[in-house]
């Protein structure tokens, strides 16, 4: 994979659009509040180069440019862009997803997410080809090389300058060691959902790794487009590392309609990965709709996207009947 997801999406096209991408790309943002690129965002345009775009808001889409030129449609799968590819069926072992989740969830909370707030503050982490690791930073928070942590299917890897390096998942003190930090969380910021062991050898199964990590490129395909609808561009689609979900707040608080739409991997109470809205109102009228019966808030699991014929447009209706049932208006 490129270094830098933009400037390989555009060469892929041939320099013909200012080609966007869900990953994050360099150069390192050092702007509050987000210190982060915004994959999604419609301007300022590259050069006047027609937009296109992972979502429809009203430009030329990576899924339509893919049926019309298709020797683009896998590359645009790989990456969650368009000619979308079905899920992958759940591991035979239930016990090699929930490893593996718990595994990559300590090294967020313990690695990525310090290694990204060394440098600006912010903990907040996105999805990434084939996982989920940082926006790019400036190393250091001084405005230098640029640098992003992130998990690539079973391995973590660090791109400081232009150069990667990686190396097999193995225990949190040799990942911190490759990032160049020592691995803790950030206590003051948020309590801890896995047990800080330096040495414990982490269970990383290579397919089930795959699997989150299409999850996550599923659900921020998806997120993305959910805010793309609203004009939600006050927020960032992000994982975070004390939850290990993907999700994004939309609606207004004031009016009592915000709520978070995510995608979760699984948790205690839930094995498998699930899509869920919740609501920040106390006193939201009863519906059907929030139906999950481990938190207040509606879900829809891994096992009903994987009957459905169209995985996509089933997630998009979920969340769409979350807005409705929230009212938040969609443009």
């Amino acid at each position: 994979m490129s270094v830098n997801a933009r400037q390989e999406a555009f060469d892929r096209v041939g320099g013909r659009f200012d080609a966007r991408v869900l990953e994050p790309s360099p150069p390192a943002v050092d702007d509050p509040p987000w210190f982060a690129d915004d994959p999604v965002a419609p301007e300022p345009r590259r050069d006047g180069l027609p937009l296109l775009s992972p979502v429809g808001d009203g430009g030329l889409t990576w899924d339509r440019l893919a049926r019309d030129e298709p020797e683009l449609a896998d590359w645009c799968a790989d990456r969650w862009l368009g000619a979308w590819r079905r899920l992958r069926a759940l591991p035979s072992s239930g016990d090699a997803l929930a490893t593996t989740r718990d595994a990559l969830h300590a090294v967020a909370e313990n690695v990525l997410a310090p290694a990204r707030r060394r440098a600006n503050g912010k903990i907040g982490l996105r999805y990434t080809s084939g996982g989920f690791g940082t926006p790019f930073f400036g190393a250091d928070g001084d405005g230098g090389a640029d640098e992003q942590v992130r998990v690539e299917g079973s391995d973590l890897v660090v791109v400081r300058n232009g150069r990667e390096e990686r190396a097999p998942v193995t225990t949190i003190a040799a990942a911190g060691l490759l990032v160049g930090i020592d691995p803790r969380p950030p206590a003051d910021l948020y309590q801890p959902s896995t047990t800080l062991d330096h040495d414990a050898a982490l269970a990383v199964d290579h397919d089930a790794a795959r699997l989150l990590g299409d999850w996550f490129g599923f659900g921020c395909s998806v997120l993305e487009e959910l805010r793309a609808s609203t004009g939600a561009t006050d927020r960032r689609t992000q994982l975070w590392p004390e939850h290990f979900d993907l999700s994004v707040d939309i609606g207004d608080e004031a009016a009592g309609t915000r709520g978070t739409f995510g995608a979760s991997p699984g948790d205690a109470l839930h094995p498998e990965p699930y899509l869920y809205v919740t609501h920040w109102k106390v006193d939201v009228p009863p519906d059907p709709f929030w139906g999950d019966t481990a938190f207040t808030g509606a879900s829809l699991a891994y096992a009903t996207l994987l009957d459905v014929a169209d995985q996509r447009t089933t997630a998009l209706d979920f969340f769409r009947t979350g807005l409705t049932v929230l009212g938040v208006p969609e443009r």
